[in-house]
């Protein structure tokens, strides 16, 4: 059995990339000097409530370096995510590099007690321009 066998797909159940936003203001480690701030939705558009429980991230700099961050829940909770509803966070990711991808998946229990899991859009992460001439944003 694959691991993809082993979770129900939810039709209704999806994650939308709201804005991604380059944060040089705020504070990060010098090895990892680029910092990009993510606003993310998971909707629930199914006829049964979902809990989301686990997260995995795969982000990759524009060098092809890989790092996998996993975790319980999403920003410190465990959401139960109604019918109709959608559950909507801020975040951020750290890279190294001017530019690089990011994508993953939510991993969650339905109404049902079945293991659902969602998938995380690939988006890109991409230093403007003007910030990398040395120009501060507001």
């Amino acid at each position: 059995m694959s691991s993809q066998d082993s979770f129900h797909k939810l039709p209704g159940l999806r994650v939308s990339v709201d804005r991604i936003a380059y944060a040089p203001h705020l504070p990060t480690p010098g090895d990892q000097p680029h910092c990009f701030v993510y606003y993310i939705s998971i909707h629930n558009d199914s006829d049964l409530p979902v809990t989301i429980k686990a997260r995995k991230w795969v982000v990759t700099d524009e060098d092809g370096e890989t790092l996998i961050v996993e975790g319980d829940g999403v920003v410190g909770q465990t959401p139960t995510i109604e019918p109709g509803e959608k559950f909507s966070y801020q975040s951020r990711h750290l890279l190294r590099t001017p530019t690089g991808e990011a994508e993953g998946s939510y991993i969650g229990f339905d109404g049902l007690g079945r293991r659902v899991l969602v998938r995380i859009p690939r988006f890109r992460m991409v230093v403007p321009r003007e910030a990398k001439g040395g120009a501060q944003w507001a």
